[in-house]
């Protein structure tokens, strides 16, 4: 089997550090992506766990989430995805099930703190309010006019939300989450995993 091709980010410009703020932007489209597809109700289903519009971790350590009706997005290091689509192969005897390797495919990106919902207000028509987009949240939505899967992943106790979207719109998107960030005093990292 040849190796796989080194990962590129669909971010190419740089953007310098900046300091303060309590909102941070990440490129982590590096991180391994899989998209899960299978009966709503059935063996799949029911090992993943994660129903439309949820999420959970796998016992592996990978996330699930719930992204439609039979669909599911699975990620994390590459070794938490491996070991969570090895758990499902000896599903597909049971029902029709396809497991395909997103990573290359989609860009992702993590937007981390206290206004990270009073930031995506700006470019997303979607309720942001903890009773309605609580942590574990999985939606699709139009962010900056662009199709994108979302959730919400708070990392210790602080809203954080996963969004994704096809890498052919990476840069773009990357460029206009920044754009209504920076009046809430914005930090951008450089690219890392999730």
């Amino acid at each position: 089997m040849a190796d796989a091709a080194a990962f590129e980010s669909p971010v190419v410009r740089n953007y310098p550090a900046s300091e303060g703020g309590n909102l941070t932007l990440t490129d982590a489209s590096a991180t391994t992506k899989w998209l899960v597809r299978a009966g709503v109700e059935g063996p799949t289903a029911d090992r993943l766990g994660a129903r439309f519009g949820s999420s959970q971790m796998a016992p592996g350590g990978a996330l699930v989430l719930g992204s439609r009706p039979g669909e599911w997005i699975i990620v994390g290091t590459p070794g938490e995805v491996a070991a969570a689509v090895a758990d499902l192969a000896g599903l597909s005897e049971q029902e029709f099930m396809t497991a395909l390797d997103w990573t290359h495919s989609r860009a992702m990106f993590r937007v981390t703190g206290a206004d990270a919902a009073r930031m995506l207000e700006k470019v997303c028509g979607i309720d942001w309010s903890d009773h309605m987009t609580p942590d574990g949240a999985v939606l699709s939505a139009s962010v900056a006019l662009t199709t994108c899967d979302l959730a919400r992943n708070d990392v210790n106790g602080t809203p954080s939300y996963l969004i994704f979207c096809d890498r052919s719109f990476g840069q773009y998107l990357f460029d206009a989450l920044i754009d209504a960030g920076n009046e809430f005093g914005l930090t951008v990292t450089a690219s890392s995993a999730f």
